[in-house]
């Protein structure tokens, strides 16, 4: 069982519509619901210095949480908030935990979801690392090219760890 429909099959959920905009998590708010993306885009993010980082996107069909807020119940480092308008279901801590509980064979298909999201940030950290601003844009061109025709590019800049200038610029040289 994957982890998506561990969630849609067994956990009593609320389906909400936000506007674009909206703010499902503020950072420093403990997070109490896991979000589960059914239509439109919502970013993860944080601010530094008044700067604004983006650290990933979700789309259709994928959850969103800031798990670390989420499983040890510490303030959340990151907001999260919708680009699109969204629908959005909304999953209880509460009511995961009790079901997880009940049936603990299921667990491994969250821990599996869990290292899947740990490759995909040391994937981005590595990249951070070692390749250029035109080689990151050209990397997520090539891997998540949907993405750049939905999301405004001052977050696509931010999620490239540059200025919105900058990959102006980049995307002049093609």
């Amino acid at each position: 069982m994957t982890f998506n429909s561990f969630l849609l099959e067994n956990i009593p959920h609320t389906a909400k519509h936000y506007p674009a905009k909206s703010t499902l998590l503020s950072a420093g708010d403990c997070a109490k619901h896991l979000f589960f993306i059914k239509s439109g885009a919502v970013r993860m993010w944080f601010n530094k210095d008044g700067k604004d980082y983006t650290l990933q996107f979700f789309f259709e069909d994928m959850p969103v949480c800031s798990f670390e807020s989420f499983l040890r119940g510490k303030p959340s480092m990151f907001s999260i908030e919708t680009i699109e308008p969204s629908e959005v279901l909304v999953f209880s801590k509460e009511e995961i935990w009790k079901y997880g509980d009940a049936h603990p064979t299921q667990k491994q298909s969250v821990m599996e979801y869990m290292l899947d999201r740990m490759i995909d940030y040391t994937h981005l950290f590595l990249s951070m690392q070692i390749h250029t601003p035109k080689q990151r844009y050209d990397e997520f061109v090539k891997y998540r090219p949907d993405i750049i025709q939905r999301i405004p590019q001052h977050y696509i800049a931010s999620f490239l760890g540059i200025t919105a200038v900058s990959l102006s610029r980049i995307r002049g040289r093609k």
